[in-house]
């Protein structure tokens, strides 16, 4: 007696629906699996089979063929386990048929028949519901997360016999809560306030902030370029319930939730600099999100840059430009979503010493390459180039709090309220995000600027692209003072954040 009961797979951060087909027949007891199934899939037959009998119901094995469609698609997981089982009791016809055309179904099974949370719940109900499936049956500990998407009837399950009885009617299922959770913010262990001078670095930090722009800190150790960066995020504006929803999509598919149904606040990942490229970027054999897609709509912390490889440096180049990575394998190609804000710090040398009040040791020929690590195109795609100089004593011993993390957040708001009304047409959210199209449209110059940046340009060297980021930054201090116009000093404190001794640089 043949089955059918509907399932979905992950391909990168979408899902996609898989029709389950189980046939029963007379004939020599033999299991065959079909539909492109990798290993994990095959080894589903003795979980299945156990938790069947473990949980009470009589089944006898016969000659069994599950079919997964579309067959085209290599499937991988153990989120199959749970329709497999109930494709094998409806086709023994211990439960009724009838009602499952209205379920979609996924969980892993134990032996002892417990279902088991898998991956990419919030996908899937996303799923569900643009196919106006009307019920979600999966795995309890995974029910708050597909609970958030509206329109979709979750039924979280802890065993088989829950499921079964579902079915037959004895004891129905008690649908998740769908409250959203509301928007906080969490107690901040960190503040600006605890930062000692550097009040040049702050504003650069409030600036990136403002516009969601990539930042890049030069300085010798012990200056703070570490203790900046961990604060970033406390001056960031909340994310929207669209921005909560992309960044849980990924967490879900990556299994990284840990029991949370939404991502209120911003991610703020620090990779360590051993990281392969694979590990920033995403991969496998089935393609899984990086630290990259893992950081997005927060921030990506890339602490002591020169010391990361530099191919896995220059895998950055085309994320931070078109704000989103694809992963190409034989039998697929899966884009990933990397719309991040990238902060870096580095040293100015080898023993990190030049220009400090300390001897620096490297010869020309160490400076010249450690600094070649960090290639021209890279810095290119770096809004905000900051050099940090030592913390002087002075401002050690001051006992004067500086500025709060809450002050500066709240101009931070504004200037993001500002960009918001401007680009709300456009699908983003500041002004990093602008294209060369919309720069033109938002950043006009009058004869004095344009003057200003020409005479920088020139005595810089600065590229096409270093101009657009120029005009970018300016548009944001702009609005940081809620000016309509880009005025000579938003564009000059702009061209001071690139113009840095180039031979730090190079």
């Amino acid at each position: 007696m043949l089955s059918r009961i509907l399932s979905a797979g992950l391909l990168g951060v979408d899902a996609y629906l898989v029709e389950v087909e189980v046939d029963i027949s007379l004939g020599l007891a033999k299991w065959n699996t079909v539909g492109l199934p990798e290993s994990s899939v095959k080894e589903s037959q003795d979980r299945v089979i156990a938790a069947i009998r473990n949980s009470g119901y009589d089944f006898h094995r016969r000659r069994i063929t599950v079919n997964l469609a579309p067959a085209n698609i290599r499937k991988e997981g153990t989120a199959f386990d749970l329709p497999i089982a109930i494709g094998l009791l409806s086709s023994s016809e211990l439960i009724p048929r009838e009602p499952l055309s209205d379920y979609l179904v996924l969980g892993e099974l134990s032996l002892h028949g417990e279902i088991k949370p898998v991956r990419g719940a919030l996908p899937i109900a996303l799923l569900a519901r643009s196919k106006k499936i009307p019920h979600l049956i999966l795995p309890e500990k995974n029910s708050a997360e597909a609970a958030v998407v509206k329109g979709v009837t979750v039924l979280g399950v802890r065993t088989l016999s829950q499921v079964v009885q579902h079915f037959t009617g004895e004891k129905k299922l008690s649908p998740a809560d769908t409250t959203t959770p509301q928007q906080k913010r969490s107690r901040q262990e960190v503040d600006f306030f605890e930062i000692k001078g550097q009040s040049h670095a702050k504003r650069a930090m409030e600036v990136a902030a403002a516009g969601g722009h990539h930042l890049l800190l030069i300085g010798p150790p012990g200056s703070g370029k570490t203790m900046l960066s961990q604060r970033l995020p406390t001056i960031l504006p909340p994310m929207s319930f669209e921005e909560s929803l992309e960044t849980t999509r990924i967490y879900s598919v990556a299994g990284l939730l840990h029991g949370e149904s939404i991502l209120l606040e911003r991610p703020f990942r620090t990779p360590h600099h051993t990281i392969s490229d694979a590990g920033l970027a995403g991969g496998g054999a089935t393609p899984r999100p990086g630290e990259i897609s893992l950081a997005h709509n927060g921030v990506l912390f890339l602490d002591e840059l020169t010391e990361f490889k530099k191919n896995v440096i220059d895998i950055l180049r085309q994320p931070l430009e078109s704000q989103k990575i694809t992963i190409s394998r034989a039998h697929s190609s899966i884009t990933f979503p990397a719309r991040v804000m990238l902060v870096s710090s580095m040293n100015p040398c080898r023993c990190g010493y030049l220009g400090s009040s300390l001897p620096c040791h490297c010869t020309p020929q160490q400076i010249q390459l450690y600094r070649s690590r960090i290639s021209g195109p890279i810095l290119d795609r770096i809004d905000l180039q900051l050099e940090v100089p030592p913390v002087k004593y002075r401002d050690l011993l001051s006992q004067e709090e500086g500025e709060s993390s809450f002050s500066i957040r709240q101009r931070v708001l504004r200037a993001r309220e500002i960009q918001g009304r401007r680009l709300a047409c456009f699908e983003i959210h500041c002004n990093g995000q602008m294209t060369p199209r919309l720069i033109r449209k938002f950043c006009t110059v009058g004869p004095e600027e344009s003057s200003l940046l020409e005479r920088a340009i020139e005595k810089l060297r600065l590229s096409a692209r270093a101009y657009d980021r120029i005009l970018k930054v300016a548009r944001t201090i702009a609005d940081l003072e809620e000016s309509e116009k880009i005025g000579p000093n938003h564009l000059s404190e702009a061209i001071q954040y690139r113009s840095l001794d180039r031979s730090i640089l190079q």
